[in-house]
């Protein structure tokens, strides 16, 4: 067990940004993971502990195929949650093996291979027979309409010019062009912004993500063990999950409170007491940017913007590089790929190893970074 009980990032891997791959999603994680376990300095025989979420990786790439591919013994093994929590969460879990000795390394992956599949994202929400029975045979079927319902119901309360939602989608697709890797690579002005066709009232065609195919994967480790990797370790400075007593059948359509995602607060209060430091002292943050109203609301949930300010934060240009805080400085799922938020944690291992080049934000130390996966949320304080 370590003597201090830190953890560490010590290699990363994804695959290159895609709309459709030629690659079946096994493929792609194989890939990925691969890309992890080299960039930490070790083989697939030195990983001995896995974790993923639990709904979509154990239908698709479950750990125990995982492993047999790689040749890894399992000492350690565990799920959380679904998409972007359980990818940010998933340190929670591994913090548990590596600190109780149940194993010395953990794999952490994910992917999705929505871009091929004839459903895409839409199909996600078939699970829920409510969903199923009532909403999908009306025509209130798609994660636009939902996060339509938002933008709307936030307009009415506080107001909420065009441009603001804009000025997320702008910022985001000038890392992105910046970045030149993402699925995203010609820039994007207001004025086009503004011309794009209206998709669920009030967002548009660019305040929606992308749809990708594609996989990434992360490795931790206890502190001691992190000193011969060769490259600088991230620290977990913090990790924290919440959920809402509500299922998906009811989220998006049928909560009281529109305006605040469930389990920011548990998540938020779990993060700052694990890392004894405030969100407001983060130098850049990665937030889940399904769409544009998304970004904003956490902003606000999370106490970084007050209530109704983000739009105008955004507009501003806070959210920039030379802002006041830089957000999604890949150019998030808007932009760079829609892998559910897991190359969120990505790009800020990058930006902690000042590895991000043309976006890099200078003397970064502290970065944040939200899973969205409602009713279910997590976020993750790293450090250098």
């Amino acid at each position: 067990m370590s003597s201090t009980g830190n953890i560490c990032i010590t290699g990363i891997g994804a695959t290159p940004p895609a709309r459709r791959s030629t690659s079946s999603i096994r493929r792609l994680v194989v890939d990925a993971a691969l890309a992890a376990i080299e960039d930490a300095g070790l083989k697939p025989q030195d990983i001995d502990g896995m974790v993923s979420d639990s709904v979509i990786m154990s239908g698709s790439v479950p750990r125990d195929w995982l492993s047999a591919q790689l040749g890894i013994t399992r000492t350690f093994d565990a799920s959380l949650s679904y998409g972007g929590a359980g990818s940010v969460g998933a340190p929670l879990l591994a913090r548990t093996g590596l600190q109780q000795g149940l194993c010395r390394n953990v794999l952490v992956y994910f992917g999705v291979d929505w871009g091929s599949r004839p459903s895409g994202p839409y199909g996600f929400h078939d699970m829920y027979p409510a969903k199923r029975s009532y909403e999908k045979p009306i025509g209130f079927d798609a994660q636009p309409q939902y996060f339509g319902l938002l933008a709307a119901r936030y307009a009415d309360e506080y107001g909420l010019a065009d441009e603001e939602l804009g000025a997320f989608a702008v910022a985001q697709r000038e890392y992105a062009v910046r970045a030149g890797v993402g699925q995203k690579t010609t820039p994007l002005t207001m004025e086009q912004y503004l011309a794009t066709p209206m998709i669920s009232d009030p967002l548009r065609f660019e305040d929606c993500c992308l749809i990708s195919d594609g996989a990434v994967a992360y490795v931790l480790t206890l502190e001691e063990r992190a000193v011969d990797s060769p490259h600088r370790p991230v620290y977990v400075r913090g990790v924290g999950f919440g959920s809402e007593a509500t299922s998906g059948d009811d989220i998006f359509t049928q909560r009281a409170d529109y305006l605040s995602f469930p389990g920011t607060a548990q998540a938020r209060a779990a993060v700052e007491r694990d890392a004894s430091l405030p969100l407001s002292e983060v130098d850049f943050a990665e937030v889940y940017d399904c769409f544009t109203i998304s970004c904003l609301l956490q902003l606000e949930d999370l106490g970084l913007c007050d209530r109704g300010t983000a739009g105008k934060f955004a507009l501003a240009g806070e959210t920039r590089l030379d802002g006041r805080l830089p957000v999604n400085t890949h150019g998030g799922l808007l932009a760079h790929s829609y892998l559910l938020g897991a190359e969120h944690v990505i790009e800020a291992v990058r930006q902690l190893r000042g590895d991000a080049g043309p976006n890099q934000v200078e003397n970064a130390r502290v970065g944040l970074v939200t899973g969205l996966s409602v009713p279910d949320y997590a976020l993750l304080m790293l450090s250098n």
